[in-house]
């Protein structure tokens, strides 16, 4: 019973001391790109790329309303056959790079979802997508790595425990996407 009222009470504690300041800046980002028809691209590894997809899921779906401009969005963690392509005749670490060569243009949006803020195929991916003109978000844990500071908003989930860091980033995630979804009049 320890473990479990202590893993509820340390992700309490860290999402009290989430900066919302930063959530409700990459709301903005995502609510100007749904405003201008721009394309959002999502990425993450392993249990980001699920949430990823997730996300892109949601926004596409849910918070597509009859009579409004639908959200354009894509997880770019969903074509398997082109991620092991490059990967195999590439590097990994382009994965994500060479995607967005072919779909994104400026004023888009990257959304970079990674638990350590260091996997090197997210870090290239938003180091392009700032040169090209890109917005870019990201969502990372511990203490940010390298993605916070290279990011132009990047929350950090402060847990020093992977699934607190993942908790963390799902709950982010649907406060993003149910605003869109419970108020269809801003987006």
């Amino acid at each position: 019973m320890d473990f479990l009222t202590n893993y509820l009470s340390d992700l309490r504690r860290a999402l009290d001391e989430l900066d919302l300041a930063i959530v409700m800046q990459m709301r903005e980002a995502l609510q100007a790109a749904h405003r201008d028809q721009r394309q959002v691209f999502v990425i993450g590894n392993g249990g980001s790329a699920a949430l990823a997809s997730h996300l892109a899921v949601d926004l596409g779906k849910c918070a597509s309303h009859e009579g409004r401009p639908r959200w354009r969005v894509l997880s770019l963690t969903d074509n398997i056959p082109w991620m092991t392509a490059l990967s195999n005749d590439i590097a990994y670490e382009t994965v994500f790079v060479e995607q967005l060569k072919n779909y994104a243009q400026p004023g888009d949006v990257l959304l970079a979802i990674s638990g350590s803020g260091n996997s090197p195929n997210i870090l290239r991916a938003v180091e392009w997508a700032n040169e090209a003109g890109l917005t870019t978000l990201g969502l990372t844990g511990f203490r940010g790595g390298k993605l916070a500071p290279l990011a132009h908003h990047a929350l950090i989930v402060p847990a020093m425990h992977m699934g607190r860091v993942e908790d963390g980033h799902l709950i982010v995630a649907h406060m993003l996407v149910y605003y869109f979804i419970e108020h269809p009049e801003l987006s």
